[in-house]
């Protein structure tokens, strides 16, 4: 297919050279040698996609009010975010309440590693060199793909940029400075360069600096739902001091492609902490360094075979200071190392029938100034074995995982070793994905997977002093999901179609786990695979295009999930504030999100509203745990234009419009109504 483009752009080019001179047929230029211009064609390549992800692409992220990729991912059906609030404050996700664990997220192709808590900040990644985010369930319906991709109950992708190049220039230079409330000041700087036609590199670095400091309202009701106060306050120890820079090189090959990426990241920040007992002030600190060098090779040596083979190498160092002595003094740092490499085979056996064979193998070390301290190594070796098949508009895909862990650790006394533990454990999970298509000329889509697989135990579950609990086993997820797909568009009218999705789903997680006292100390606890979840749920998203006179376009994005998230851990406990068959923490029956984004010309227009139902911060659904709706408009408007060979865009965004207070979790307030103005400059 790519050879035939080739020729095709050729031939057009030929076509067009001629065009060029029709006056002397005699004398024409075709009658002499011809040099045309190198000619790059930007294609997505085609694979049998068998469930569609939800997809922001580089046009649709610039739009949105939207920080960095959790700010971003809000917008997603089926997504739950974890927010502390303010510039710096953590932010993770989970998708369908399976639990954050149970997410991989995914960076250009390779999965970013956290064996200590499991756990990705997605608040640290901006925006400003990401390309697309896309997020799946199950897993990505793309059968050439590392090992590894297989093992999580639910992804999210996130693609970075790669240069792009008109004619024959070599270098594209990108300066955005962004500047809003809390003190924000957040430069950052793309260089993009060319060195041939088939090697390409670029490098992106950015520094965000935040006082982090807002007014939120406190407002607590007593469980009789009597006013205890009402008040308002300025959040503080909020601040973020933070730099990143990235830096790639690509490369193209006659029947393939690689490229290498490395990436830093380096923070110090506030911990505001929770509003309790009427404290308003916390001190405590934490300081991030992240570094990861990856790298990835792909191959067509044959028509029917193809290589892919990825590489990675990450360090992470994380500190985290609580002064305040009249608790604890708590003052922890933990190293923590990553090697990994994959191999991932895909054989073609007929035009519609392929089988791949991935190998990843996996390296963990923990190391931490804890007292006693196990310093913990994992060995993980994943084989999966996938296939696809296509015939007419039925499609399908499956895949079994083998996953094979060995974890090594030592008991300790005063510094001193007293014995060397080595666990073994297999397993064996597979996938199986459906996607038919009942009549050729519309496109209409009938989907459902079946997935089953498992989340290790953290390092933090397992290992940590005097908490972790090495007798943990795996915690288990079980994933059903049936829907559907309908889209039509139209090139010429007022109205340029639609998209519908629906899927209805059913999870359950085994052997949860939760931490739980352990005797009567406050500060004793114990970790314990006692938990079990269902979560039956619907996910909707629908998106319309509208054109007016005058060069007036309109689209509008909409999502809704509904979700029963039930806590089936203890059926004794079943009395009035029981937990059983309750609502788990903050998981709201209702939520959903609307987009508008208009253009005319040079000038842009968005609206955004975001809507969280009324959900419980604990699985006893009574009315001292019960949380309000919460919900947020946010706007922005932009124009750009060019000025010689520079063009240059300007937005100003107003979030949380109607200034509304509200906690996503209990007792961390989030921001007030807030601003922020962006400049961008494309050389």
């Amino acid at each position: 297919m790519r050879h035939l483009l080739v020729y095709i752009v050729s031939f057009l080019s030929v076509l067009g050279v001629a065009a060029q001179d029709t006056t002397d047929v005699y004398h024409s230029k075709l009658d002499s040698m011809q040099y045309l211009s190198n000619v790059t064609i930007f294609a997505k390549k085609l694979y049998r996609e068998v469930i569609p992800a939800q997809t922001l692409n580089g046009r649709q992220l610039e739009r949105l009010n939207s920080h960095s990729v959790a700010d971003a991912i809000r917008y997603f059906a089926g997504v739950q975010i974890k927010d502390y609030g303010g510039v710096g404050g953590i932010k993770t996700i989970d998708i369908r309440s399976m639990g954050t664990n149970h997410l991989g997220v995914y960076y250009d192709g390779i999965q970013l590693g956290n064996p200590q808590n499991g756990q990705i900040d997605l608040g640290r990644f901006s925006l400003d060199n990401i390309d697309e985010i896309s997020i799946y369930n199950g897993q990505k319906s793309e059968i050439f793909q590392p090992a590894r991709d297989f093992g999580s109950a639910g992804s999210v992708y996130l693609r970075t940029r790669r240069p792009k190049f008109e004619g024959d220039k070599r270098d594209n230079l990108n300066v955005t400075m962004r500047m809003g409330s809390f003190g924000l000041a957040n430069p950052s700087l793309r260089w993009e360069h060319r060195f041939s036609q088939d090697v390409s590199m670029l490098i992106n670095t950015e520094y965000t600096y935040a006082t982090g400091q807002y007014h939120f309202r406190y407002r607590k009701r007593f469980s009789d739902g009597v006013l205890a106060w009402d008040t308002t306050a300025v959040r503080k120890n909020g601040d973020i001091n933070a730099w990143r820079i990235e830096g790639a090189l690509f490369g193209y090959l006659p029947e393939g492609k690689w490229n290498a990426k490395f990436y830093y990241y380096d923070s110090e920040r506030g911990i505001p902490g929770a509003i309790v007992n009427n404290v308003w002030f916390n001190a405590q600190r934490q300081w991030d360094r992240n570094f990861f060098l990856q790298g990835s090779y792909q191959n067509q040596f044959t028509p029917k075979y193809e290589l892919m083979v990825n590489a990675k190498y990450a360090h992470d160092y994380l500190h985290y200071l609580n002064p305040d002595t009249t608790l604890m003094l708590i003052d922890n740092e933990f190293w923590q190392d990553e090697l990994y490499i994959s191999t991932a085979n895909k054989y073609t056996i007929l035009r519609n029938w392929d089988v791949n064979l991935s190998v990843d193998y996996k390296w963990n070390y923990l190391n931490a100034n804890l007292t006693n301290f196990s310093y913990p190594t994992r060995h993980t070796l994943l084989t999966a074995l996938a296939t696809a098949y296509t015939l007419g508009g039925f499609k399908a895909q499956a895949s079994l995982l083998y996953t094979m862990v060995n974890d090594r650790y030592s008991a300790r006394n005063a510094g001193e070793i007293l014995a060397k533990f080595s666990k073994y454990l297999h397993k064996a999970t597979p996938a199986v994905f459906l996607s038919y298509k009942p009549i050729a000329r519309y496109d209409f889509n009938l989907r459902a997977f079946y997935k089953r697989i498992f989340r290790m135990p953290t390092f933090n579950d397992l290992y940590y002093t005097d908490i972790g609990n090495s007798n943990l086993r795996p915690e288990y997820a079980t994933q059903y999901n049936v829907g559907f797909h309908y889209q039509l568009y139209r090139e010429q009218g007022f109205w340029r179609g639609f998209r519908l999705t629906a899927d209805a789903y059913y999870n359950q997680v085994d052997d949860k786990i939760i931490a739980v006292p352990r005797g009567r100390g406050v500060y004793r606890w114990m970790m314990m695979n006692i938990g079990k979840v269902k979560i039956r749920g619907i996910d909707i998203t629908a998106r319309t295009r509208m054109a007016f006179p005058a060069d007036v376009n309109v689209d509008v994005n909409l999502s809704y999930t509904y979700q029963r998230a039930q806590d089936y851990s203890n059926p004794s406990d079943n009395g009035d504030g029981g937990t059983y068959k309750g609502q788990i923490a903050y998981i709201p029956w209702h939520s959903g999100s609307v987009v508008v984004h208009g253009s005319w010309r040079a000038f842009d227009l968005n609206y955004s509203f975001i809507y969280v139902g009324e959900r419980y911060h604990v699985s006893a659904n009574i009315l001292a745990n019960h949380e309000e709706p919460w919900y947020t408009h946010d706007l922005s408007a932009s124009y750009k234009w060019t000025m010689g060979a520079v063009n240059m865009k300007v937005t100003a965004e107003v979030n949380n419009l109607l200034n509304q207070y509200y906690d996503v979790i209990n007792n961390y307030p989030m921001p007030g109504r807030n601003y922020r103005l962006t400049l961008k400059f494309d050389i």
